[in-house]
């Protein structure tokens, strides 16, 4: 999808819009119809033949271009506005994970995003022992020149960004930019718009759910060399954040907590897994100071389709769809039973997504929708 410094022109931004917008494509989906359409543009007229392979019987919905500048200026009359993978202000680690949004609506200071930056999360119940460290931590590292991102949750999140607002903050939210939550949050959020960074993936007017909240903290995580989790039970959404974090190679942390506190549960169990253990931001400094340091990664190796992939035959179908079913496959697993070219096995993924066939889990394998 081109290299950092791309610079979208207003059209190719609405097709962009439009795109990811639309039902069944997701940030991996798109990616895949950009590289082989060569645009958002082709991809979108692509869009009907190809569900149509995938065994759909109605074309997925697509945003219409009075419905796509009606979001652009509702987020403009927010202040915000949308950058795009690629372009030179998008987040240079968030890049790097295989399902980055292709768009991200923004209010505040983009600047920041340049910034290296650490997450801070925890409890939303948090103890006032875990609220005191929170502040403290976010301070400290703000003084010396890291952001703090968090999700703008109630107890940890909120205390990491109230104590950071000063010296640069990011809040990623789960839902859209005129939907924020908790309302608790909102003198908050409106506080981080003007002082600090709000980053979203999704649509404005759109109201964050259950399932919502996993997608958001993979954005944490992203855009954060390290994750700092101060408190969390042993079943919380911290310990997601805490899991995507190191699928996406970050650094783990966790403030260790008394074992009589089930707040604690989960960080105290962060750290017999591997998790470094910081009690302040010394201690968190020390163990980021060599990522800190490092040149921005390179882009992530591209596994999508080329322009010139070409069809696979219908034998090939047919043998790549006895092979899938409702329980997971890996990809590669895929490509070697069917005999398949991999670009084969991705055309016939992309067509069986766009029909709404498809399920892609978090680990990258795939299963057939019954």
């Amino acid at each position: 999808m081109g290299g950092r410094g791309v610079q979208l022109d207003p059209e190719q931004r609405r097709d962009w819009l439009r795109l990811i917008r639309t039902e069944n494509v997701g940030p991996r989906a798109f990616r895949s119809l950009i590289n082989r359409f060569g645009g958002a543009a082709a991809a979108l007229d692509a869009l009907p033949a190809l569900a149509r392979r995938g065994g759909g019987l109605l074309a997925p919905r697509v945003p219409s271009i009075a419905e796509a500048d009606a979001e652009i200026e509702a987020l403009a009359r927010m202040g915000g506005r949308f950058i795009a993978l690629g372009e030179s202000d998008y987040p240079a680690l968030l890049r790097q994970i295989d399902d980055a949004p292709p768009l991200l609506a923004l209010r505040g200071r983009g600047e920041l995003l340049a910034l290296p930056t650490v997450a801070i999360v925890g409890a939303r119940n948090a103890s006032g022992a875990g609220l005191t460290i929170t502040a403290r931590m976010a301070r400290g590292l703000g003084a010396a020149g890291w952001v703090i991102a968090s999700g703008l949750a109630r107890g940890v999140d909120a205390a990491a960004h109230a104590a950071s607002l000063g010296t640069g903050t990011i809040a990623v939210i789960a839902g859209g930019h005129d939907r924020p939550y908790p309302r608790e949050n909102v003198a908050l959020m409106e506080a981080i718009a003007e002082q600090g960074v709000i980053l979203s993936e999704m649509p404005m007017g759109w109201e964050p759910r259950a399932r919502d909240f996993p997608r958001r903290n993979r954005l944490v995580s992203g855009v954060s060399l390290g994750v700092v989790v101060v408190e969390a039970a042993e079943r919380s959404g911290s310990l997601i954040t805490a899991r995507l974090a190191a699928e996406q190679g970050r650094e783990v942390l966790a403030v260790p907590g008394s074992p009589l506190d089930p707040r604690a549960g989960g960080t105290n169990g962060l750290i017999k897994q591997g998790a470094a253990l910081v009690t302040g931001a010394e201690d968190v400094l020390e163990a980021l100071a060599l990522l800190r340091d490092r040149p921005p990664p390179l882009a992530v190796e591209e596994d999508t389709l080329a322009l010139d992939a070409g069809e696979p035959s219908d034998d090939m179908r047919a043998q790549i769809l006895t092979l899938l079913g409702p329980s997971p496959l890996q990809v590669d697993e895929l490509v070697v039973l069917s005999g398949a070219r991999v670009s084969d096995v991705q055309i016939l993924l992309l067509e069986l997504e766009l029909a709404g066939r498809l399920e892609r889990h978090r680990d990258g394998s795939v299963s057939l929708l019954v």
